[in-house]
C-alpha cells in the first residue's frame, strides 16, 4: 500500500473509518506496521528514527499529527496599532499576553473567542515600545520589559503587573540593556540587568535579585541583592536570560553555605529528547563553581560590587568605579570613539552617588557579617528580616553571551545553589564619611604624583589581572552564529535556541566586525543534564537582516512540539522527535513570537509584524468548538498526501 506504483490507494481518513466495515478491516485499520508506514512516508521521516519515547502506537502518533497538531487558524486578533514583539501564556492556560511597539501590554482572556482583559499604555512611562512578558508561577504577577524613549537608547525597563488587583504596577526597575529582558527567578523574585563599561571593549553585566514586592517601612530593608558580575570582552554583553531548574545532579556533601537539595534524582527518563542520537545519556558530573567563589557567604568585603573605599587609590570608590570608565556609553559606535573619554566629578556629584549607592543592597546574596553600622539602622530593624532559603531548588542561570564579537555567539551557564536574601541593608559610612574618604584620596593621589608615583589601575582588558573581582562562568557552549533567540522544554531538560550561523571556518580579526550570518535559521538543541549539544538540527525559517540589525525571533517548546517566528512571513511548527517540519503558517509579515497554551499544546498563538496575532488550533480542537473546518484556513501542511486511485 506505501508503494507509488500501486494499482489502487486507499485514503488515509478512509482506513481510519474502516472499524465501522467489518472486523477484518477493524484488524487491518489497526496494523501498527501499515501506520509506520503511511508515518513516515506521509511526513517524509527518516526510515531509521524510531517512534517517539514513552509512545507505544504508530497508528496513535499519526492519529496525533494528522487530528492534534494545531494547523486551523480559528482567529485573527487585531487589539494592537503596531508590530506586535511578544506573546506569552500564563502557566494555567487561561490567560495570555502581547507587547507591541505601540507602547502597549495587554492582557487577554484565551477563551473562545479570545478577547482582551486588561491593557497598560506604558508610554506614560516614556517607554517607547514594550517588547517581553512572562508569567510569574502562580500566575498573579506579571513582568513586562520595554525600551525608553531615544534614537540610541540601550536602557530599558521592567514592570511587574499584579494580576490580582485589576492589573496594577506594583514595581518599576531599571533594565541595561534592554533586551537583557529580565525573568523570574522564583514566584516573587525576578532578575534584572546592568551594564557598566569599564574600557574599551570591556564592560561589565551585573545580575541583580528584586523583589516583585518593593514595598517597605524601613529605608534599610533591602528590596535587592546583587547576585552576580560577569566580565564581558570583545564588547559584548550578557543579553537574554532564562533560570532552568536543575534536572540531574552529582552527589556532593553539603554545606552550610550550598544545601544539597532532598529530590536529587534523574525523573527524565521517561522523556527521552527526539534529538538524541547514538548511545543513551550519562550522567556525568557537571562543572561547579571555582572554590573560591562558590560561597559567597566568604568572599571578602572589598569583592562587594560597591566596596568600601580603601586609602590610596581612586578605582575602588564607591561610584568611581565603573563611572570613571564611561559608565552611560549607549553603543558600540561610543565604546569605539569615546575610548579614552572619562568623567569629571565633584565633591557634590561624588555625595549624590554614595547617597544613590547606599539604598542598594550590594552583598552577594548572603549577609557575611553584615552588621547595621548605625543605631538608626538596629533600631529600625523589624522582626520579619529573619533569613530563609529563598527556593530550595539548585537552578540555572542560562543567558547568551559572546567573547570574540559583540554580537551574542555563545549561551553561558551558571549555576545556582539554594541561598539566603540579605533582607537588610549595611548602610556603611555615612554620607559625611565617604565625602570625607573621597577627599582623603584626592589628596593621597595628589601627594603621590608630586613624588612620581602614578596611580595604581587595574588594568580591566588583562582578564587574568581582574578575574578575582568577577563571578566566573561555570559552562559556556559557543553556537557559531548569532544567536536570536531560545526557549526551554516544560521538563527543564532541553534548551532550544536559534541560530543564524557563520560561515563555516571563518576567522573573527575585529571583534566589531563579525562575520557575515546565514540567511537559515538553525535550532539547537542543547541537553541541560550533560551541557551538551544533541541531536541533529532543525532548518527550514529564514531571517534576513545583517548582524547589527538583527533582532529576537522567539521560539517555544511544548512536550511534542517546537515553534518559532521567521522572518519570512511565516511561522513554523516541528516535530520533536521526529525532526521534519508539519506545518508554517502564513502572515503579512515577520512573525516575532509564538507561544503554546501550556494547558493545551494544540492551541498555538503567533504575533507578527503586522499588528496581528493568529490563534491556530487543531482539527480535533476545532471540532471540539463545533466550527466549520472547511471555512477555516488551513497553514500549510508539509504532509505527503499521494495521489488517489486512478
Amino acid at each position: 500500500m506505501n508503494s507509488e506504483n500501486s494499482t489502487w490507494h486507499l485514503p488515509d481518513h478512509d482506513i481510519l473509518n474502516l472499524s465501522s466495515v467489518s472486523q477484518t478491516w477493524y484488524r487491518v485499520s489497526r496494523d501498527e506496521l501499515l501506520w509506520k508506514s503511511l508515518l513516515k512516508r506521509d511526513w517524509n521521516i527518516n526510515p531509521t528514527i524510531g517512534i517517539a519515547p514513552g509512545k507505544t502506537s504508530w497508528f496513535s502518533e499519526y492519529l496525533r499529527l494528522w487530528q492534534h497538531t494545531p494547523i486551523l487558524e480559528t482567529e485573527v486578533l487585531k487589539g494592537h496599532t503596531h508590530q506586535v514583539l511578544h506573546v506569552s501564556f500564563s502557566h494555567n492556560g487561561k490567560y495570555f499576553a502581547t507587547c507591541s511597539k505601540d507602547g502597549y501590554v495587554m492582557l487577554w482572556d484565551a477563551g473562545y473567542p479570545a478577547r482582551i482583559k486588561h491593557y497598560y499604555d506604558m508610554k506614560v512611562y516614556s517607554w517607547k515600545n514594550t517588547q517581553f512578558s512572562q508569567f510569574n508561577e502562580s500566575d498573579t504577577l506579571l513582568l513586562v520589559s520595554g525600551v525608553h524613549f531615544g534614537n540610541h537608547s540601550n536602557t530599558g525597563e521592567i514592570a511587574v503587573f499584579n494580576l490580582e488587583e485589576d492589573f496594577v504596577i506594583q514595581c518599576r526597575m531599571s533594565n541595561k540593556p534592554y533586551d537583557f529582558f529580565g525573568t523570574w527567578y522564583n514566584d516573587n523574585y525576578l532578575l534584572s540587568g546592568d551594564l557598566r563599561w569599564l574600557a574599551h571593549l570591556v564592560s561589565t553585566s551585573v545580575v541583580w535579585l528584586n523583589r516583585a514586592s518593593q514595598e517597605s517601612d524601613s529605608e534599610f530593608t533591602s528590596i535587592m541583592n546583587r547576585m552576580f558580575k560577569f566580565y564581558n570582552r570583545s564588547a559584548s554583553s550578557i543579553r537574554s536570560i532564562t533560570v532552568a531548574n536543575c534536572r540531574s545532579l552529582p552527589q556532593r556533601q553539603p554545606t552550610s553555605s550550598s544545601p544539597t537539595p532532598s529530590n536529587t534524582s534523574d525523573d527524565c527518563s521517561s522523556n527521552k529528547s527526539c534529538h538524541e542520537t547514538g548511545n543513551p545519556i550519562s550522567h556525568p558530573d557537571l562543572p561547579t563553581t571555582d572554590t573560591k567563589t562558590a560561597d559567597h557567604s566568604s568572599r571578602k568585603e572589598e569583592d562587594v560590587f560597591f566596596h568600601k573605599p580603601t586609602e590610596g587609590t581612586l578605582w575602588p570608590t564607591n561610584s568611581g568605579e565603573f563611572q570613571s570608565w564611561r559608565r552611560d556609553s549607549p553603543n558600540i559606535a561610543a565604546a569605539r570613539d569615546d575610548e579614552t573619554k572619562e568623567e569629571s566629578k565633584n565633591d557634590d556629584d561624588d555625595a549624590d552617588d554614595a547617597e544613590e549607592d547606599s539604598t542598594r543592597s550590594d552583598s552577594p546574596l548572603t549577609c557575611s557579617g553584615a552588621e547595621a553600622r548605625s543605631q538608626r539602622a538596629e533600631s529600625e530593624a523589624t522582626d520579619d528580616d529573619s533569613e530563609e532559603v529563598l527556593d530550595p531548588r539548585e537552578k540555572y542561570l542560562i543567558f547568551t553571551m559572546g567573547s570574540r564579537t559583540y554580537t551574542p555567539h555563545q549561551i553561558g551557564l551558571k549555576r545556582i545553589s539554594p541561598f539566603t536574601f540579605c533582607n537588610r541593608i549595611d548602610v556603611g559610612p555615612s554620607l559625611a564619611e565617604r565625602v570625607a574618604i573621597q577627599r582623603q584620596e584626592r589628596q593621597a593621589l595628589e601627594e603621590s604624583l608630586a613624588l612620581g608615583i602614578p596611580p595604581r589601575e587595574p588594568v580591566w582588558q588583562d582578564f587574568e589581572a581582574v578575574a578575582d573581582r568577577f563571578d566566573p562562568i561555570d559552562h559556556v557552549i559557543d553556537l557559531n552564529g548569532h544567536i536570536i533567540g531560545m526557549s526551554l522544554s516544560p521538563d527543564h531538560r532541553y534548551l532550544y535556541v536559534n541560530v543564524r550561523p557563520w560561515p563555516q571556518g571563518c576567522v573573527i580579526e575585529n571583534p566589531l566586525q563579525p562575520p557575515p550570518i546565514a540567511q537559515e535559521i538553525d535550532i539547537h538543541v542543547i541537553d541541560l543534564v550533560t551541557l551538551k549539544q544533541v541531536g541533529s538540527l532543525l532548518r527550514a525559517h529564514r531571517s534576513f537582516t545583517p548582524n547589527d540589525e538583527c533582532f529576537f525571533i522567539f521560539l517555544d517548546v511544548s512536550n511534542n512540539y517546537v515553534a518559532s517566528g521567521a522572518e519570512d512571513k511565516y511561522a513554523y511548527i516541528w516535530d520533536r522527535h521526529y525532526g521534519v517540519v508539519l506545518a508554517k503558517f502564513p502572515h503579512q509579515d515577520v512573525v516575532n513570537a509564538v507561544s503554546f497554551n501550556p494547558r493545551d499544546p494544540e492551541i498555538l498563538i503567533t504575533a507578527s509584524d503586522d499588528y496581528t496575532l493568529k490563534i491556530w488550533r487543531s482539527r480535533h480542537r476545532a471540532r471540539q468548538l463545533n466550527l466549520p473546518l472547511v471555512d477555516l484556513p488551513v497553514g500549510m501542511e508539509f504532509r505527503q498526501r499521494p495521489s488517489r486511485l486512478h
